[in-house]
């Protein structure tokens, strides 16, 4: 595709309001253009969450572009200078939500896609497409369900690209070839609620979150390492109180989450902070959520290919990474799969007035195409 024809499909498919679990029809567009150069689709719905699989050709290795279909809400539409359902285009930019998180990567990857296949039908390996529309979201039955699937089949992806938005200042400069974990935890501290009056009859719970937090915040985790930095605690909430100034609440609720590298486990931090708050007077109980283990694709194929692409295409070499949030190559890395993340600009994801720059959308595509062309005669990652 040129750059006209990139711009009409991201623009087709940031118009279809598909904000988490909806899809809102981007897998059915996508799979009639995939269908149409002679991909198989295979419809992998669990709940409710539209997922799609296809594939073309057979054997390996198997190359995956990976992505999703859903968006993040707009917040205040008041706020945005034109609909963030109305793709528009301005100043060399196009705006709309989802335009730069994921569906400009989408597109590109598409248009990559057929060209790979025009030009070379009968190329070796498989090279194949896994979608979802729950990216945004809860993350359960979207990639995570359908590699699990696919995993009890047998079928295990040798390399993948996923489309996040990972450029920092121009398109191709970072490349995500790792994530920290993330760790989530909601603590509650629990004492006697009363009136304020009396404090020999309360116990304040916000009182004794003091020490409580003190004792995880003062921890020292880790010096990071060479692909990851130091293991971090931010406190995200706290909340406690029933409105009233003359009431001491029963309880208190906070909220914090640990980003975590390889010289970190969800157990062993899990540990390491029970046995610090169990240093402390207070009576707490803590929950606890694993959104993902950590995961590092050193240099090798996949890097190597990603970074020839780059250096074709944009004259320089990407930075290799693994800053930033979480993505959907955390359920596929665990498998043995080769997982980058190479994508625009994320200056504006998730903000208001969300755009990408159509300039970049074509030199995108190419750069997905060379990817695709140089894995797919690349020996296979994994021993079957």
């Amino acid at each position: 595709m040129n750059t006209e024809q990139l711009v009409a499909l991201t623009s087709d498919l940031i118009s279809r309001e598909s904000v988490t679990p909806e899809d809102a029809g981007c897998q059915q567009r996508i799979g009639d253009l995939l269908s149409a150069a002679g991909f198989e689709l295979r419809q992998m719905p669990f709940g409710d969450v539209k997922n799609l699989w296809a594939t073309h050709g057979a054997g390996a290795p198997i190359v995956v572009f990976a992505g999703h279909t859903d968006v993040v809400p707009t917040g205040n539409l008041s706020d945005w200078d034109s609909d963030p359902f109305t793709p528009t285009l301005r100043d060399g930019q196009l705006y709309g939500r989802g335009a730069a998180d994921m569906k400009a990567s989408l597109a590109a990857m598409i248009g990559a896609a057929q060209n790979v296949v025009a030009a070379n039908p009968e190329h070796r390996g498989t090279l194949a497409f896994l979608l979802t529309s729950d990216e945004e979201g809860p993350a359960i039955h979207g990639t995570r369900a359908v590699v699990e699937q696919l995993t009890s089949e047998g079928l295990f992806m040798d390399y993948c690209v996923v489309g996040e938005p990972s450029s920092s200042e121009k398109l191709g400069d970072v490349v995500r070839n790792g994530r920290r974990g993330s760790l989530n935890a909601e603590l509650i501290v629990t004492g006697v609620q009363g009136h304020v009056a009396y404090p020999d009859t309360v116990e304040n719970p916000i009182h004794m979150a003091n020490d409580v937090l003190r004792r995880i915040l003062d921890i020292h985790w880790d010096n990071g390492n060479n692909y990851f930095p130091p293991t971090s605690l931010q406190v995200s909430n706290i909340n406690s109180g029933t409105g009233a100034t003359n009431v001491v609440p029963g309880d208190l609720h906070a909220r914090f989450n640990l980003r975590f590298n390889t010289e970190q486990t969800a157990t062993g931090i899990e540990a390491q902070i029970t046995k610090a708050l169990d240093g402390s007077n207070a009576n707490w109980q803590i929950n606890w959520a694993l959104s993902g283990v950590p995961f590092i694709t050193p240099q090798g194929v996949l890097t190597d290919a990603v970074t020839a692409a780059i250096q074709t295409a944009r004259g320089y070499a990407p930075e290799l990474s693994t800053s930033g949030g979480t993505s959907d190559g955390r359920f596929i890395a665990p498998t043995g799969t080769q997982v980058t993340e190479l994508g625009p600009c994320n200056a504006t994801i998730h903000k208001i007035n969300e755009c990408v720059a159509v300039a970049d959308l074509e030199p995108l595509q190419d750069i997905y195409a060379d990817i695709a062309i140089r894995l797919l005669q690349a020996p296979p990652a994994l021993t079957p």
